[in-house]
């Protein structure tokens, strides 16, 4: 097989610094400008700069066992080189542009009769590639087919026989030419001949459907629709650490989580000391630091939409066991005490984190990465919710296919420790329906 030169872009590397060793054992070429774009971001707080000063990191450490200009092995048979080419025809691209310089050391390749990709998370940049006559790519090691994704649920059809003996054991074994079911899938099974119907779990260790029983409340708030039913089965399971809810506007997604987090944290049968709630700070890409005030003051500009959850979820609850205390009093109790916690992700980076109920939402602008790095946070007895819209996306490195909450959702389907839904009715209202189908 010819050895391929896979020319890298400094956004790639930024998104995950693991894509220097993901191109098996071809030649990986960095491009002198995409160091320098490293270098000014080695200083920033956020995760482009940690994601900075670790490939530069990694490049030192590959930089003694071999000379990068010349090129350097790697454990995978391949080889990273950094080009200093520099020259770039003015009638053809801009040199005063860096992308443009980046693009002049995949062309320069291409002259040389070397199989040249060039890769990229910048469409524009993408569309000048092909437009040199160079195969340009996204960075698709962690992508999954978003309009396929898994949806946590099927339905079956039974005899009303073995519709009755799975009301009388509790459980039934799935017949021999039904598909294989994921651990911890759901299933609508109705029975053909009388119209009924139940709500079964698959259990790989019983290798059988669980009776799941449909009675669910939590803080006085219920499911209004079936896939709404299997979200509360999950989320209510301590037996399940980690959730993924999938859906557009108005499934509910984000107030099942809080009303059953909750429902974990101050009800009955409290299982976790605490409730964390954190989102990733999108504000067309900038940061929290500015706004005015203090750092809480600052966060209550983007957890508008948790705040005005937890109000409605207290009210629903106020409404259920006929109290008087007032929403917003109770609310301020809740956080003042450290019972609810809401925080930015950012601030999440570093800390183990034991017996919490956890819920990430919007979760579908943190890479898969971030996903990972936050995941791996979660402490012995805690309980993760990863929830968001994949089709919602505010960063723009990121889409429905290669974000962190789709690829978790599809490459952790088949767990004993996990469980998704994908919700696709909105039940906020007519016109919310509306919206979410023809806007």
């Amino acid at each position: 097989m010819s050895n391929k030169y896979f020319v890298l872009d400094t956004n790639v590397l930024l998104h995950n610094p693991a894509a220097l060793f993901s191109f098996s054992d071809n030649t990986v070429i960095i491009p002198i400008t995409v160091i320098e774009e490293l270098d000014t971001f080695k200083t920033s707080s956020d995760k482009k700069g940690k994601h900075a000063r670790q490939v530069l990191r990694e490049l030192d450490k590959i930089s003694q066992k071999g000379v990068l200009v010349d090129g350097a092995k790697l454990k995978n048979g391949g080889k990273i080189r950094i080009d200093l080419h520099s020259d770039i025809d003015s009638n053809i691209l801009d040199p005063s542009k860096k992308d443009n310089r980046i693009l002049a050391v995949a062309l320069e390749l291409q002259k040389k009769g070397e199989q040249t990709f060039f890769i990229s998370k910048d469409l524009n940049a993408r569309i000048k590639a092909e437009a040199l006559g160079i195969k340009a790519k996204d960075y698709e090691k962690q992508k999954v087919e978003y309009t396929s994704l898994y949806r946590g649920w099927r339905e079956i059809i039974v005899s009303q026989e073995e519709m009755d003996l799975f009301f009388k054991e509790g459980f039934m074994k799935p017949k021999g030419n039904t598909p294989p079911f994921n651990d911890n899938e759901y299933a609508c099974i109705r029975s053909a001949e009388a119209h009924t119907s139940a709500l079964g779990r698959y259990s790989t260790s019983k290798t059988s459907l669980i009776l799941v029983k449909n009675n669910f409340e939590a803080m006085g708030v219920k499911p209004l629709n079936l896939e709404q039913q299997f979200a509360f089965d999950l989320l209510l399971n301590d037996d399940i650490p980690l959730v993924t809810l999938v859906g557009q506007a108005g499934t509910g997604k984000t107030l099942m989580a809080l009303a059953c987090g909750l429902q974990k944290v101050i009800g009955r049968n409290p299982r976790y000391g605490k409730l964390l709630v954190a989102r990733p700070i999108m504000p067309l890409g900038k940061d929290i630091g500015y706004l005015p005030g203090t750092k809480d003051q600052k966060l209550n500009y983007w957890m508008q939409p948790i705040f005005d959850n937890l109000s409605f979820i207290l009210q629903k609850e106020d409404e259920h066991h006929i109290q008087n205390a007032k929403q917003k009093d109770k609310m301020d109790m809740l956080l003042d005490s450290g019972i609810i916690e809401i925080e930015a992700i950012t601030y999440i980076r570093g800390r183990s984190i034991p017996n919490q109920f956890i819920i990430i939402d919007e979760a579908q602008n943190l890479t898969p990465h971030e996903i990972k790095t936050i995941v791996s946070r979660v402490g012995t007895g805690t309980k993760i919710v990863l929830t968001g819209d994949a089709e919602q996306i505010d960063n723009p490195y990121l889409d429905s296919d290669s974000n962190g909450l789709s690829y978790t959702a599809e490459r952790m389907k088949n767990n004993t420790l996990t469980g998704h839904m994908f919700l696709s009715k909105s039940e906020r209202s007519l016109l919310a329906t509306l919206a979410v189908e023809l806007l």
